[in-house]
């Protein structure tokens, strides 16, 4: 009997997630099927890689040097489909984190060029805040996160996506007679003002930046989208990223109000960890780079 590199695969994953129920989630089948594929594997080379103990995974000092070996047939088996320049030879799923200005302005082209390039490649999306996104490229729980800083240490892995500015929007019901005027602080502060969630950075920024404004009254959200819609719907001013709200400032359905200060640039990074086992990933951030730079 010889072992196969679903095989290896499954040995890598559990050792590096110390976990067969997360290494299942991680490779889209049970844990179970893990067990197996470990067990073979362990029968083949008749040795025992790994040990179970109180609910945890621990790779004995022979899995220890065997995991070396197949992170090294795992790594030339991906060097040979390069070689080969066959982008349809790569399989499996990239789990990809993104955060919601990414939705709203290049992720469905994003998706497009991904699916032409590598065709058997399936995208699991998951959309969050770009703090919590940070928590699932830690857990390894995704692959890559197209999402905005500051970050507090930077990635193993990074691809620039450029800087996405803030302005400050209302329905021109709302601005009346003030569409063409400069406005202070206490302008603003007459109205509800909608913001970002109170876990972001523009949510503190506006709250500091207004901190000794009276009256003031913040209403996060942690959709942007509804944000926006409600102000188009003439709930409050808000601050929002300029590439989300171009179609209703094309429209007429909102007008830039015209204030000397916003939040920093959003500028975003795609992000990602060490990979022994997938090199669609690195491949995936530059891919991302590019359509970003386009858009």
């Amino acid at each position: 009997m010889n072992f196969s590199l679903k095989q290896l695969e499954a040995f890598v994953w559990v050792a590096d997630l110390a976990s067969f129920r997360k290494a299942a989630e991680r490779l889209n089948t049970t844990q179970p099927n893990i067990s197996s594929r470990i067990s073979s594997l362990e029968t083949v080379l008749d040795v025992r890689l790994l040990e179970r103990s109180a609910g945890t995974v621990h790779l004995t000092t022979k899995g220890q040097e065997l995991l070396v070996h197949a992170r090294r047939v795992l790594s030339s088996t991906q060097q040979l489909q390069e070689a080969a320049d066959r982008a349809s030879l790569y399989d499996g799923v990239l789990k990809l984190g993104v955060t919601e200005l990414i939705v709203h302005t290049w992720l469905r082209e994003y998706l497009k060029v991904l699916k032409d390039e590598y065709p058997e490649v399936l995208v699991e999306l998951t959309i969050d805040l770009s703090v919590n996104l940070t928590a699932e490229l830690d857990a390894r729980t995704i692959d890559l996160a197209l999402q905005s800083g500051p970050f507090i240490e930077s990635a193993t892995g990074s691809q620039t996506l450029g800087c996405y500015p803030w302005i400050w929007v209302a329905s021109p019901s709302m601005l009346g007679s003030k569409a063409e005027v400069q406005w202070a602080a206490a302008d603003l502060a007459r109205f509800p003002i909608l913001t970002h969630a109170r876990s972001t950075g523009p949510y503190q920024q506006v709250k500091d930046h207004f901190s000794g404004v009276r009256g003031l009254k913040l209403v996060p959200s942690s959709n942007l989208a509804a944000c926006l819609q409600m102000t188009v719907d003439n709930m409050g001013i808000a601050v929002l990223p300029a590439a989300m709200v171009s179609d209703e400032l094309c429209s007429g359905e909102l007008l830039q109000i015209h204030y000397d200060w916003a939040p920093p640039d959003l500028c975003f990074e795609a992000r990602f960890k060490p990979q022994q086992v997938s090199a669609i990933v690195e491949k995936a951030a530059c891919l991302a780079s590019e359509v970003a730079a386009a858009y």
